[in-house]
């Protein structure tokens, strides 16, 4: 089953999937910081000795008049965790929560290597003073010769479920230049990885669990549906049960609040990428005076329902995989799939009917089943890089009966170790969507809304519309319908939408500009595939991203690049 929101994958991801597959089958100059047309940009910079690694003393705090012009009215938080220290020291290799086959972390350009630290937060804001909760952070110290230091640069890369610790040094030649000026600094939000991760089935039931039929066909298939949601829901209540009310993207704001403090900085100067846009947009609503040098890319549209954007969401795919075989069909009898993209279409809606039928064995013992099949071919659309991995997956599930590229990819979106572990980011995807989510899908709503995800796509419609039912039975109650994202008050935030992005269609970038409210949210275009435009290394992103990250430099709005 693929559940929505997934986060993207990874470049050493893409680098070992590949290379695991190959196996099995034989911007402007200068330094000055300006805005919109030449102003300066208030507070763009964090010019005081705390702009460098130490913190702020609990008795004079960077922001110590901030939060009565925020919107969070929770208690003030004791000295104890606004006074901490990080303690930082270097980086123990990724552990099975966090995915162990992102490997540990390169040295960075120069030799510099990453550190990694802990975090205190209250597990309950509502009681700053009780129980608390360790987050693992990581960070590339700013680089020398770059400029004048901004301040810490923080990232979330989506999910909600992603490893930010695993990422990031995944992305470090992406964004190096922008270490010239920033710390790099990501994280694993509460409840993913090593920050107290939920892990709701032991490995062996997970197996079972992503393999299951999610395209119920009689009665009997649609009850044991909803027994295996039962059993799930039940195993992340026995194992985290204390947790799941807090893992809301509420509280994760607040803990990034709290870390901007902690590191020193006046102000929140943040990258967020697909639900990481969701949270900025939290954070931004919280704490519209916090917000720094912040952009937005692959933007999650924050007008919509579960079902709403499970529904647009669908919609993305199937554009993302028209896409895929227009390419692939143009390469004549290079293509497994056909002569036209009407013709691909169809053939993978029949091999997925076959898999529902019978599942095809794969080199590793395993069978490649539909859900399974339609996970692959899912995951392999969020980049245009592992479109030649779905092309060889393709071909050997449909010229050899060989399911084990599909199901390599399926194992990267489920979070599959190589060793048959799993990371914690499908059950932290659920649990903190299920904390957000007010909504609960049953049989009849599922049904309901059967017809208009098939007629938006007959590849990932029927199985997107019965993932609705992941939140069914949850043991807690979610906290909104839509997230609240407006930000009045706030500096120019960038928002940057792909016109290909399959995982978070672009009109979630005019949605999530319009929720902002006034001239908060400045819209920049790609028109280009995949999830995430400043990874595609595009030139004109690049230099629109870094010129307002690392300059100030405001684009005008409605900005395209090609």
């Amino acid at each position: 089953m693929r559940h929505s929101r997934s986060p993207r994958p990874g470049a050493a991801l893409i680098a070992a999937l590949i290379a695991t597959a190959a196996v099995a089958s034989g911007c402007g100059d200068g330094d000055s910081d300006s805005t919109r047309k030449g102003e300066a940009r208030p507070g763009g910079e964090t010019g005081s000795p705390a702009s460098k690694s130490a913190p702020h003393s609990p008795s004079a705090p960077p922001d110590s008049s901030s939060h009565s012009a925020s919107r969070d009215h929770t208690p003030a938080l004791p000295g104890s965790l606004t006074g901490q220290q990080p303690h930082w020291s270097p980086c123990p290799a990724p552990n099975a929560a966090q995915g162990t086959d992102a490997g540990s972390p390169s040295p960075l350009p120069g030799g510099r290597r990453w550190e990694c630290a802990t975090l205190r937060v209250p597990v309950d804001y509502s009681k700053p003073k009780g129980r608390t909760l360790g987050i693992e952070m990581i960070r590339a110290r700013e680089r020398k010769g770059g400029g004048k230091r901004i301040g810490s640069l923080l990232f979330n890369f989506g999910g909600p479920g992603g490893s930010g610790v695993a990422t990031l040094p995944s992305f470090a030649d992406d964004y190096e230049k922008l270490r010239g000026r920033y710390d790099l600094v990501s994280f694993d939000p509460r409840g993913v990885g090593r920050s107290g991760g939920v892990s709701c089935l032991s490995n062996k039931r997970l197996d079972a669990y992503f393999a299951a039929d999610w395209t119920p066909d009689t009665d009997a298939e649609e009850h044991r549906l909803f027994a295996r949601q039962g059993s799930f829901s039940k195993g992340c209540e026995k194992r985290a049960g204390a947790l799941l009310p807090h893992l809301t993207t509420e509280n994760t704001a607040r803990d990034m609040d709290l870390m901007r403090h902690v590191l020193g900085d006046r102000k929140l100067h943040y990258f967020g990428i697909s639900y990481g846009t969701e949270l900025g947009g939290v954070y931004a609503h919280l704490y519209p005076q916090q917000v720094g040098r912040i952009v937005f890319d692959a933007v999650v549209d924050p007008s919509t329902t579960p079902a709403q954007g499970s529904l647009k969401q669908t919609s993305g795919f199937q554009l993302a995989l028209d896409n895929f075989l227009k390419h692939c069909t143009a390469r004549g009898e290079e293509c497994p799939v056909g002569e036209d993209p009407e013709e691909g279409r169809q053939r993978i809606t029949d091999l997925l009917a076959d898999l529902d039928a019978e599942p095809m064995p794969t080199d590793s013992g395993r069978k490649l089943t539909e859900a399974l099949a339609e996970g692959g071919i899912s995951q392999a659309l969020y980049a245009k890089e592992t479109w030649e991995l779905l092309t060889q997956g393709l071909e050997e599930a449909l010229v050899d009966s060989n399911g084990s590229t599909l199901l390599l990819l399926a194992d990267a979106l489920n979070g599959r170790n190589q060793d048959g572990t799993y990371s914690t980011l499908q059950s932290s995807l659920t649990a903190i969507s299920c904390a957000d989510n007010k909504e609960r899908y049953g049989m009849r709503a599922v049904k309901g809304k059967l017809p208009d995800f098939a007629e938006a796509s007959p590849v990932f419609g029927p199985m997107s519309a019965w993932g609705l039912t992941s939140c069914h039975d949850w043991p807690v109650r979610g906290r909104w319908t839509t997230p609240p994202v407006r930000a009045t008050g706030s500096d120019p935030i960038l928002l940057v939408g792909t016109t290909g992005d399959p995982a978070t269609p672009y009109a979630g970038t005019r949605a999530m500009k319009k929720k902002l409210g006034g001239d908060v949210g400045v819209e920049v275009t790609y028109k280009g595939e995949g999830h995430g435009a400043y990874v595609s290394r595009n030139p004109c992103v690049r230099k629109t991203v870094d010129g307002y990250l690392l300059r100030g430099r405001v684009p005008q709005d409605g900005t395209v690049c090609r």
